[in-house]
C-alpha cells in the first residue's frame, strides 16, 4: 500500500505521528466506453466556452457572485490555514453507541509514523478499554472533515463521517398509517429471524452481478458477439407471472412457509454480496442497488460501522397458495468491533 497522506493525531498534548492509508478498495470490473459504430475508444477533451482545448495544468478553480468572478489557484488553496494542517484534532470522547453508522464514509488504516509506536499504541489502547470513540477533524483534499477514531485489530482507523446537515430526514407518509401486527406475525417472524441467525462473515458472501459480468465478458471474447446465454448462464426463469401490485396477500402463510423451508434445510436463499429482490415487493422486500466508488483515497464508502459490524442481508423467497412472492430478510447480529 501507498500511504496517501502524512501527519499526526493531536490527542491533548500528546501528539502521535501516522501515515494514513486508504482501507478498500473496488473489486469491479474495470471498462472503457466506445463508439457503437465502429468501437473506437472514446476520448474526453477540456475544452473552454471559447473553443480551445485546454491542457489540465492549465485549468484554475473559479468562484462566480453573479457580478464578479474570481479565480483561485493552487497557491491560494495552499495559503489558507487549514490546508496547510496536517492535524487529526480529537474534540472529544464518545461512547460507541452513539454515532449512527448512517453517518460513516470511507475508512484510513493509520500507521505510526515514529521511532517508537508508544504513543500510537497508547491511545488504541485506552480507546479499546473505555469502548469510545475519538471524534476527530482534519483537513484532506481541500475539504475540513468530520471522523472518528477507533480501533480494528490492532490498528488505528480513522473513518470519516458526514456533517450533520448532510443526513437526509426520513419522511414517508406511508410509515405515518397506523398498522396492527398480530402476536402471532411477530411471534412467527421472531422464529424466522432465529432460524437465520448466525455471526457475519463478509467471506461467505459474494458480489453475484461482478462474477456474472465477468462471465459475460470471458463468453464473448471466446465466442463475440453472439454469445448463448443459456449456454453461459443457464435457463432463467421468466418473470411473467411476478406480482405486480407489490401487497402481500396472507403474510401469516408466507412467514409460516419461510419457517418451515429453513427447518427443512430448503431456504432457497443466497449468500451473495448483492441481495436481490423477491419477485413481489412488500414491506419486508428490499432491491439490489449499485453503489459508486471513490477514487484511490476518496469514497465512501461504502460505509461500514465502526463499532458495529454492518447488517448482513439473506433473502429467503416463498410462495404459499394464496399468497404471492415475499422476500423475508433479517439484520444480521452487530457487534462491536474489537
Amino acid at each position: 500500500m501507498r500511504s496517501i497522506w502524512k501527519g499526526s493525531i493531536a490527542f491533548g498534548l500528546v501528539n502521535v505521528p501516522i501515515k494514513v492509508y486508504a482501507a478498500t478498495e473496488t473489486h469491479d470490473v474495470s471498462m472503457h466506453q466506445v463508439h457503437d459504430e465502429d468501437k473506437a475508444r472514446i476520448r474526453y477533451k477540456r475544452v473552454c466556452e471559447l473553443g480551445h482545448e485546454v491542457e489540465y495544468a492549465d485549468i484554475q478553480r473559479a468562484y462566480d457572485d453573479g457580478e464578479k468572478t474570481v479565480v483561485l489557484t493552487a497557491d491560494d488553496f495552499k495559503q489558507l490555514p487549514q490546508e496547510q494542517s496536517h492535524e487529526i484534532e480529537v474534540l472529544e470522547f464518545v461512547p460507541v453507541d452513539q454515532v449512527d453508522p448512517m453517518m460513516f464514509e470511507k475508512t484510513y488504516y493509520l500507521e505510526p509514523d515514529s521511532r517508537s509506536p508508544k504513543a500510537y499504541v497508547l491511545l488504541r489502547r485506552t480507546l479499546e478499554e473505555t469502548d469510545r470513540l475519538a471524534i476527530v477533524q482534519f483537513t484532506l483534499r481541500q475539504k475540513t472533515r468530520l471522523g472518528v477514531l477507533r480501533v480494528h485489530d490492532d490498528v488505528l482507523l480513522l473513518q470519516g463521517l458526514l456533517w450533520g446537515d448532510e443526513v437526509r430526514a426520513a419522511d414517508f407518509k406511508a410509515l405515518d398509517t397506523s398498522v396492527k401486527v398480530s402476536a402471532n406475525e411477530l411471534k412467527m417472524s421472531s422464529s424466522l429471524v432465529a432460524s437465520m441467525s448466525t455471526d457475519f462473515d463478509p467471506d461467505r458472501y459474494t458480489d453475484e452481478y461482478q462474477v456474472e459480468l465477468q462471465q459475460l465478458i470471458d463468453a464473448k471474447l471466446e465466442s463475440g458477439d453472439d454469445v448463448d446465454t443459456a449456454a453461459t448462464f443457464g435457463e432463467q426463469a421468466s418473470s411473467d407471472d411476478d406480482d405486480e401490485g407489490g401487497d402481500v396477500i396472507d403474510l401469516m402463510a408466507a412467514l409460516r412457509a419461510s419457517v418451515d423451508k429453513k427447518r427443512s434445510g430448503d431456504s432457497g436463499s443466497r449468500s451473495r454480496g448483492t441481495a436481490r429482490s423477491g419477485s413481489g415487493g412488500s414491506a419486508g422486500s428490499g432491491s439490489a442497488s449499485d453503489s459508486g466508488s471513490d477514487s484511490d483515497s476518496e469514497q465512501a464508502p461504502a460505509k461500514k460501522a465502526p463499532a458495529k459490524r454492518a447488517p448482513a442481508k439473506k433473502s429467503t423467497t416463498t410462495s404459499a397458495t394464496t399468497a404471492k412472492k415475499s422476500t423475508a430478510k433479517k439484520p444480521a447480529a452487530k457487534k462491536r468491533a474489537s
